[in-house]
Parts: C-alpha cells; structure tokens; sequence
C-alpha cells in the first residue's frame, strides 16, 4: 500500500547550522511544525524576539548568528530537546504503519489524491486563505498526514495574499494586502525532470501564462502551489496569482485556468498520476477541461463532450457553500475567449462547453456556472454538512442527475486543541495528541476528566487569550489616537472571571453578527450586573467588496464604543488562524447565529468544542447535527419565517433568554470551591461530542470510503 508521496524540490538557500541541529533545516521547511507546539517552542528559545515577529522559523533561522549557535549547541537542555523534536519528526516522516489507512488495506487506492483548491489555511504566517474554506483545505492535508494517505495538494501562492484587515477609529475598515516573500516562507521550488526548477505554461486567450511551482510540505503531504510572478511572463500576467479572491472577473477567470489546467500540467510534469481527482469548490474545474484535452490528443477522432464525460469518472467534487454568491460563474464571452485555443484543439463549438456550465437559468446569455459544469461531470459530489447535503440536493439534484451526498467536515484536532486541555485529554484516553485518532474508542475515558481539572485548564487558556488579546487591543488603541492612560488600562481591560461570549467569522451579512446587539438595552443590562458580569470579543472580516458587511462591522464598533457597552464588548480587528486559535480555547461560549439554512457547516464551533467550550448556536450546519441537549444550546427550532425581519427578531428574543435565564445562571452556579459544576458536565459533553465526530481524522475515512474508493471502482466504459 502505497503510503507516502514525494515531490522533488531544489534547496532552499543555505542556512548555517552547528553539528548536532542540521535537522533544523529539514524541520524548518516542513510545515509539521506548525501543529507541533514542541517544536515551535524550539525555534522560540533560538530568537524570541523574531519567532514573535514572523511566526515562522525559516527567518528565524536565517537571523541567528554563529556566536548565538555557539552559545546554544553549549545549552545541554535545549539540545537534548532539539534531539527529541527531531527523533519525534524522522519517527513521523517514517513512520504511518499504525495509521487507520495502512492498517485496513481494504482501503488501498491504486494512486494518489490531487486535492485541488483555490486557498490553503496551513498557518498564520503563510497567509494564503481566507477563512473557512481555506483552514478546512489544510486541517484535511493535515489530517491526510496523519493518516499517511497518498494525497498531494494543488493551489495558488498568492504573494499579496489575502488582505489585512484593520478598523479605524469611526469604525471603517481599511484593507491592506500583504507582501509575501517566498524565501522567507517554508517553500521550496520543485524540481522538474531536467534538475532545475519546475515551470509550467497555460494558453490563455491568444497568449501563454508561465507559473513557477512551489512546494509546500505539510508532513507527509506536498502542497504544489503555482506562481506566475516570475520574469518569463509579460508584466500584465505577472499579477495572476497575487491576491486571493481578487475582484476584477477577467483576472479571478484567469487565475483559476491557471489553477486548473496549470495545476494538471505540473502534475504531469513531476510524473504523478493520481488515481482521484478532488476539486474542492468549483473554483478548479478547468482541471476538467485539460484532461478532456489530454484525451481527444490521445485519441483524435474523440468528442470534446465525451472526453469529458470519461474524465470525471475519477474526479469528486465538494460544494461548501449554500450562497449563491460561493458559486462561481463567469460572463460567457470571458470563458469563450479565454479557452480559443483549446476550442480549437478539440475541434468543438464554444456553446457546446458553455450549454455545460449552465445553472439554474433559461436565459440565453447565462453566465458559465463552474459548480453546475463540475456536477455534470464529476463521478461524486458532497456537501459539508447533513442539513447542507438536504439542501444542495434540493437546488443541484435535476441538473446533476444525483442526489448530493454528505460527509460533514471537520477539524484537525492536534492544531486547534489548546495545549492545557490537550494535556488533560491524552492522560484520560492514554495517548499522545500530536496526530489524529483512529478512532472513536479511547473516548469512553473522557469523563473520568476531574471538574476541577478542566476548569483550571479552561481558565488558564482563558488567561493566555486575554493577554493575548489585550496586547492586540492596545495597538488598535494606539493607532485611533487614544491617550496614554486609556493604553495603560487596556491592560486588564478584560475581566478574567466575566462569562466570555466568542463571536469569530466572515461578516456576510447572512452571519447576523449584529444579531445579539437587536436589542441594546436588554443586551446593555445583560452585560453589566456587577454580580454575573458577560462580556463579548468578536472578529471577522469582510470581504473588500462586500459594503454591507462593513457596514457591520462599523455599526458594531461604533455600539463598542458607546457609554453603555463600552469595556463590555471588544471588537479585535484582523482575525487570523493565531487569534482563532486564542478564541476557540479561551472564551466561554461560543456564539453562532446565521440565517438557516445558509450556514454549509461552521467549522469553528467545532474547534471550541474540543476545547470545552459549548456553543449557543441556530440549528444550521454542524450544530444541526451536533448538537445533542447536553452539550450547548439551540436558539429557535428548525422552523424558518419566510418574513427575514421577523425571523431577526425572534431569534434575537430567544438568544437574549437563554443567555438570562440558563446560560449565565449555569455559569455563576459554584459550588464552594468555586467551580461551576453544572457548566463542567456542559464542557465534557462538547469534547465528547466533538473530538472524534467533528474531527477531520473521522471526515477524511468518510471521503476515502464514499467518494474515493468509488471514484476508482467507476468501470472503464460507465
């Protein structure tokens, strides 16, 4: 059974490094690291000052000088740490013998998976994603990983990446792209079959399109991540792939030729064959498109339509969105124009491939819909959630032909679990942490978890968020202008033994962040008993082009500001993979309210229930399913009004009552140790509830037993 996959790639530029910690390199450009709390606290301890600035430790590296290597090849302790993070390391990379895939050969895949996606959330400092689709694409490479699955990931570097959010002192926010420097990242160029660095080309319109391959090692997993930044390409072409989710459409059309059909071609360039096709979301499906063409040049006298047909047999589609506006659809003369060249080379008309990436329209002029084109084609399909796999069959089943399927994501759990609680969770189910479970069995052991244990972990995470959180606040302060004894009180601004509620995603406007502020007296008299104190951190971006949702962002800062919620609520501006990492492990509660059912999942509810930290959620996405009466709590039913005001209204009334009459009464229940024991039992069941069920390491066995191994059982001729 094949179990491992590598890509060959040139050396990074030269780091010294004294006898003893040449591992440091290889360690360094594997981002194994970025799950593994031991070994980033190594690359710490070499230059704290820098692994605080860059989050990474490929500069760190870069920057300590020979008397620093000096001075820390003589420290006794940390070598011996050094030499254990890096046994644990090779042990990894070698290792996979006990991972739930090589232990059912049952399973075994005839070639590897090309997970093909627009963003990857790996981490912070390898700013590439934007949210939710993103970190769910890494935690699944991740947890590929683990689980030494054959599996090579396809996307775009994006050098400005996605943009910086900050919010000015009336409110507004103020975008910002990155400027990202590949040789201060964990990247290496692959190598190609002449020994120099990869190259591939991608005929657009009446030109061609070079990009540069990068490769990003996630474990056992290579992430292929293609870049036309580079000197063979015109200056008009260089900006393809600089930002994520760039808004002018002729650019985002060209970035996703470039993914698709450039993301075939370096696979084929690097001699890999994968036995399954993964597009996850639609912004791929020119990888359809290529293969299509790579068959009628292999068999001359084919159709364009049939050769696509043949290729989707053993290509698998996920859909993570319910919004219209998360399908991407494209002006047909745009499509038209830019694919000219491979009309010709297949000798078909361009209606014929614009009729196929037609949705839910009759008009004559519909725009190409690449999740209707990739559903037509693909041999499977899944929704991200059950609720969300009921409600994409019910808007895809007539045009694709099959009812949608459902496999329910999740999270990586050794990255998102909070290092205090983790502890408590491997002494109880009598295992290490650093990768993903193979089961749900060593759960039973859970609630032999001591109360008082967990809550002290909770409230230590809850301290480490805090100040966290305020030294962040304290920068937004100082750049609005405020005075120096307003900065020197931020600090401890947050009250460590106020209920903390967490409100942490996109601000579309569906997400009804300003829900919990309907009401601003009820919610004002809520927030201040001196007695049972609530406070509210809330983050999330909007997206450039989405003026509604800044506006909310804006009307939501501006109530944060106001005499009656002022240092009650606090709005920390651009939410990252690190502040989510704080929040999921150290708030109280975690707060979701979306319109149902447009909510596809929610993976951060998820993330804080492995931490502890129940949710107080409408039954949409994952809470849908999730949760079960003993491990959070449900705003409203499963009843929608067709009237959105009065939808609003109502569940901001339900929100507003539970929070009074159980939720913070639950929470102020102590006993006389102080420890609230009715919220513990609330605790243990969300870990329970999530750890396994929630977990990507359980999503990744449903996608190799429902659409993989299906996928490569398709017959030759179906």
């Amino acid at each position: 059974m094949t179990t491992s996959l590598r890509v060959p790639t040139l050396p990074g530029p030269d780091i010294y490094l004294p006898a003893g910690l040449e591992g440091l390199d290889e360690l360094a450009y594997n981002l194994w690291w970025s799950w593994t709390p031991r070994a980033q606290s190594l690359f710490s301890r070499l230059d704290q000052a820098a692994w605080t600035r860059h989050r990474n430790p490929i500069p760190v590296l870069r920057g300590v000088d020979q008397a620093r290597w000096a001075e820390m090849a003589a420290d006794e302790d940390f070598m011996v740490d050094a030499s254990r993070v890096l046994d644990e390391f090779h042990r990894y990379l070698a290792n996979g013998a006990d991972s739930w895939y090589a232990t059912t050969p049952e399973r075994a895949l005839p070639g590897p998976i090309a997970y093909f996606c627009a963003e990857f959330g790996i981490h912070e400092s390898m700013q590439i994603y934007s949210g939710g689709l993103g970190i769910l694409a890494g935690d699944h490479c991740k947890s590929a990983s683990d689980a030494a699955l054959p599996f090579i990931g396809v996307g775009l570097l994006y050098r400005r990446g996605y943009f910086r959010q900050q919010i000015d002192a009336d409110g507004h926010q103020e975008h910002a792209q990155p400027d990202l420097d590949p040789s201060q990242l964990p990247l290496r160029r692959a190598r190609g079959r002449d020994g120099g660095p990869l190259q591939v080309s991608v005929e657009v319109a009446d030109r061609t399109v070079h990009a540069a391959v990068w490769v990003a090692q996630v474990g056992r997993v290579p992430i292929l991540l293609l870049d036309t930044d580079i000197p063979a390409n015109h200056p008009a072409d260089r900006p393809i792939t600089h930002i994520l989710y760039v808004r002018g459409r002729e650019m985002r059309l060209c970035q996703e030729l470039v993914l698709g059909m450039g993301g075939v071609r370096a696979l084929r360039a690097l001699g890999i064959e994968p036995a399954v096709w993964h597009l996850n979301e639609g912004h791929s499906a020119f990888l359809l498109v290529e293969r299509a063409c790579e068959l009628v040049d292999r068999e001359p006298g084919l159709a364009a339509g049939e050769a696509l047909r043949r290729v989707g047999r053993d290509a698998v589609f996920t859909i993570h969105t319910p919004v219209p506006a998360g399908n991407e659809v494209f002006a047909r003369d745009l499509v038209a124009r830019a694919l000219d060249r491979w009309f010709a080379a297949t000798r078909s008309e361009p209606a014929e491939l614009l009729e196929l990436g037609r949705g839910h329209t009759d008009a004559p002029d519909a725009p190409f819909d690449m999740t209707a084109f990739v559903l037509r084609h693909a041999s499977g399909a899944n929704a991200v959630s059950q609720l969300h796999g009921a409600t994409a069959t019910e808007t895809w089943q007539s045009l694709a032909g099959h009812p949608v399927d459902a496999i329910t994501n999740g999270v990586h759990v050794p990255t998102w679990l909070g290092r205090p609680v983790r502890r408590l969770i491997e002494r109880a189910v009598g295992r290490p942490l650093g990768v993903d479970m193979n089961g749900p069995g060593p759960l039973a052991s859970l609630a032999e978890i001591d109360a008082e244990e967990l809550w002290g972990a909770h409230q230590q995470q809850k301290r480490e968020m805090s100040g966290f959180l305020e030294s962040r606040l304290a920068r937004q302060f100082a750049r609005h202008g405020e005075s120096p004894d307003a900065l020197r009180a931020v600090r401890g601004v947050l009250n460590p033994e106020a209920l903390t509620i967490g409100f942490a995603r996109r601000f579309a406007t569906y997400k009804r962040a300003a829900l919990l502020f309907r009401d601003e007296e009820r919610l004002a008299a809520l927030l201040s008993r001196s007695d049972r104190p609530v406070q509210i951190v809330i983050a999330g971006k909007a997206h450039p082009a989405d003026r509604p949702g800044q506006r909310v962002i804006q009307h939501i800062f501006e109530l944060s500001r106001s005499d009656r919620l002022r240092g009650r609520v606090f709005i920390v501006e651009d939410y990252d993979m690190r502040i989510a990492r704080f929040l999921v492990g150290g708030v109280d509660i975690w707060l979701n309210n979306p319109r149902r059912p447009m909510e596809a999942s929610g993976t951060s509810g998820m993330k804080a229930a492995i931490n502890g930290i129940p949710s107080v959620s409408i039954l949409d996405g994952w809470w849908d399913e999730g949760f079960n009466g003993t491990n959070g709590w449900a705003i409203g039913d499963r009843t929608s009004d067709g009237d959105e005001e009065a939808q609003d209204s109502a569940d901001a009334a339900e929100l507003y009552r539970l929070l009074e009459e159980d939720i913070v009464p639950r929470f102020y229940d102590r006993g006389s140790d102080g420890v609230p024991m009715a919220w513990m039992e609330t605790m243990r069941a969300s870990i329970a509830g999530a750890l396994w069920q929630f977990s990507t390491a359980r999503m990744l066995t449903e996608y190799v037993d429902r659409l993989y191994l299906p996928a490569v059982a398709v017959p030759v001729e179906a």
